[in-house]
């Protein structure tokens, strides 16, 4: 996903007039203004401050655009998921940097995936998503986020999160250091204890 520099964006000058108008509206209006841009009544609860914002927010989106879709779903599955269970812990999806590899010992075999801008690429070939692969690794239907240690079960929303993935290769000494440690190789190629 790219960053926008919000310091290089250009305002419409008839959306700022607009916004001005807005901030010092009578709330009769307000709730005609809501009505008109979402084509249904406003909320008996909002009261000018929260009509303000909405409206607002409405008016911007319409001229600068809106969330781009991966940041919309991700919002939309945590509503989805307080909305389940309202007094449950929200959790974000940990975000994998382009380059990392992840690694899953399945049946006394180690897979490497590596994290592509457009997908996980597996055996030189490139999938839109963990679970794809995960199909192709094990022969069943896995969730591939679960199946590399990214998620944990939905039915264990106190468990602790689930561990790491093993990074290779990158430039963080002491995680390579620790993966190749537990492999029982030194971070130099050298077998330890020689």
């Amino acid at each position: 996903m790219t960053r926008t520099n919000l310091s290089t964006l250009r305002t419409d000058p008839n959306v700022e007039a607009e916004l001005r108008q807005v901030a010092v509206m009578p709330i009769v209006e307000l709730r005609s203004r809501y009505r008109d841009l979402f084509r249904t009544d406003p909320p008996k609860a909002f009261g000018p401050d929260l009509l303000r914002r909405s409206i607002a927010h409405q008016i911007q989106t319409k001229a600068y655009g809106g969330l781009p879709r991966p940041v919309q779903r991700q919002l939309d599955q945590l509503i989805k998921a307080y909305l389940a269970k309202p007094t449950g812990r929200l959790v974000l999806p940990p975000r994998i940097k382009r380059g990392s590899i992840l690694v899953r010992n399945w049946k006394k075999k180690t897979y490497r995936v590596t994290v592509m801008a457009d997908g996980f690429a597996y055996e030189g070939v490139t999938y839109s998503n963990l679970s794809e692969i995960a199909v192709l690794i094990t022969g069943t239907r896995w969730n591939g986020p679960r199946f590399f240690g990214l998620r944990t079960k939905p039915d264990e929303p106190s468990a602790p999160p689930a561990r790491k993935p093993q990074l290779a290769g990158g430039s963080d000494y002491r995680k390579r250091a620790a993966v190749l440690k537990r492999e029982g190789r030194s971070a130099r190629g050298h077998a330890h204890g020689h």
